[in-house]
C-alpha cells in the first residue's frame, strides 16, 4: 500500500509543477494586472512604472514564476494586493469556513443519493423509480441561485425562520445555536446543488450492476433482495462513488462560489469573487493554486479508496 501511495505521489509532483507554470502564464496573459486597479487617472507613467516596480512586475516573466514558486514552496503565498494582508493568514481563516459548509453538505448529499439510488435501482420501472429520477431531472435543471432565493424568501424573508447573511450574528461568534441558523440554509442549498447529479449517477451504476449476471444468479438462489444490493451491487459501485469523492475534494477550497457569495458566507468563494472584481492575482494565483494541488490530492485520495474497495488495484498499479 505504502509503495503504491508513495508512487502515485511521485508521479503527481511533476504534473503540479506544470498546473503551477500554466496557472502563472494564464495571469501573465489576462488583458489587464493588478497595477490597473491601483493606478488613478491623475499618476504619471513614473508613478506606474514605481509601482510595477515594488511589486516585481517589471522582472522577466521566468523570473517572476521562479520567484513565485520558491515563496510558494515555502509556505508564502505573499500578499494581496489590494487589501495587503497576508494571503496564507486570510487563507487560514476563510478555509475553515467553506470546509464547515461543504463538507457536511457534500456527505449528507452523497448519503441520500446513495440510499435514494439504490432504491431506485431495487424498484426500476416502478413509481419510487420514476419519482426519484424526476426529482433528480428537476434538481439537476434547477440553478443553485434560484433555489437559493427561494429559500431566503420563504424561511428568511416571509416565515423568518432562518437568518440569512453571514455565518454568525454580531456578538454571538460562539453560539452554536446562532451558527445552526445561519447554517441552515446555505447548507439545505448545496445538498440540493450536488444531491441530483450524484442520485442519477448511483442510480444509474447501480441498474447497470443489476442487469449483470451474477445478480440472476443470486435471485436463482433465491437471495433476498436486501442482501444482493447490500452486500453485492453496493460494493460494485463502490468505486464509482469512491470517483465521486475524490473529484468533490477541490470543494473544500474552491468552495460554492455561489452559494457562499449569494450567503456572505465568510469562505473561500467570496474572497475568490473579491479578489477577481480587483484584479488582484495573487490571491486568484493563490486559490487557483491550492484548488489544483486538491485536485491531484482527490485523485490520489480515490487510487488509495480504490486499492480499499477492490485490492487488485493495488497488485496491478504496483508493477
Amino acid at each position: 500500500m505504502l509503495k503504491f501511495i508513495a508512487k502515485r505521489i511521485l508521479q503527481a509532483i511533476p504534473l503540479l509543477l506544470l498546473i503551477s507554470f500554466i496557472v502563472f502564464s494564464l495571469i501573465q496573459v489576462a488583458p489587464f494586472d493588478v497595477i490597473d486597479s491601483l493606478t488613478t487617472p491623475n499618476m504619471t507613467p513614473e508613478q506606474v512604472a514605481i509601482l510595477r516596480q515594488q511589486h516585481g512586475l517589471d522582472q522577466p516573466f521566468l523570473t517572476q514564476y521562479f520567484i513565485w514558486l520558491k515563496n510558494i514552496l515555502t509556505g508564502n503565498f505573499g500578499n494581496s494586493m489590494i487589501t495587503q494582508h497576508s494571503i496564507a493568514a486570510d487563507l487560514a481563516e476563510k478555509i475553515p469556513n467553506t470546509v464547515s459548509l461543504v463538507l457536511p453538505a457534500y456527505l449528507t448529499a452523497l448519503l441520500l443519493a446513495v440510499v435514494l439510488g439504490l432504491l431506485a435501482a431495487a424498484n426500476r420501472g416502478k413509481w419510487v423509480d420514476k419519482a426519484v429520477d424526476a426529482f433528480a431531472s428537476v434538481g439537476i435543471a434547477v440553478p443553485t441561485f434560484w433555489f437559493a432565493m427561494i429559500l431566503i424568501y420563504l424561511f428568511g424573508y416571509r416565515l423568518k425562520f432562518f437568518p440569512f447573511i453571514g455565518m454568525h450574528t454580531l456578538g454571538k461568534e460562539r453560539d452554536l445555536g446562532d451558527f445552526m441558523a445561519h447554517f441552515i440554509l446555505p447548507y439545505l442549498t448545496l445538498i440540493m446543488a450536488s444531491m441530483p447529479r450524484l442520485l442519477r449517477y448511483i442510480r444509474t451504476s447501480a441498474i447497470i450492476e443489476v442487469d449483470k449476471d451474477y445478480v440472476t444468479v443470486q435471485e436463482a438462489f433465491q437471495s433476498h433482495r436486501k442482501d444482493i444490493f447490500s452486500r453485492h451491487i453496493f460494493r460494485n459501485i463502490s468505486i464509482p462513488i469512491v470517483t465521486q469523492i475524490g473529484m468533490a475534494l477541490p470543494m473544500l477550497v474552491a468552495g460554492a462560489v455561489i452559494t457562499e457569495t449569494i450567503f456572505a458566507w465568510p469562505g473561500v468563494g467570496p474572497y475568490l469573487t473579491s479578489a477577481t472584481k480587483a484584479l488582484d492575482y495573487p490571491v486568484i494565483m493563490s486559490v487557483m493554486l491550492l484548488s489544483a494541488i486538491l485536485v491531484i490530492l482527490g485523485n490520489l485520495l480515490a487510487d488509495v479508496l480504490y486499492s480499499i474497495v477492490d485490492p487488485r488495484i493495488t497488485r496491478g498499479g504496483a508493477k
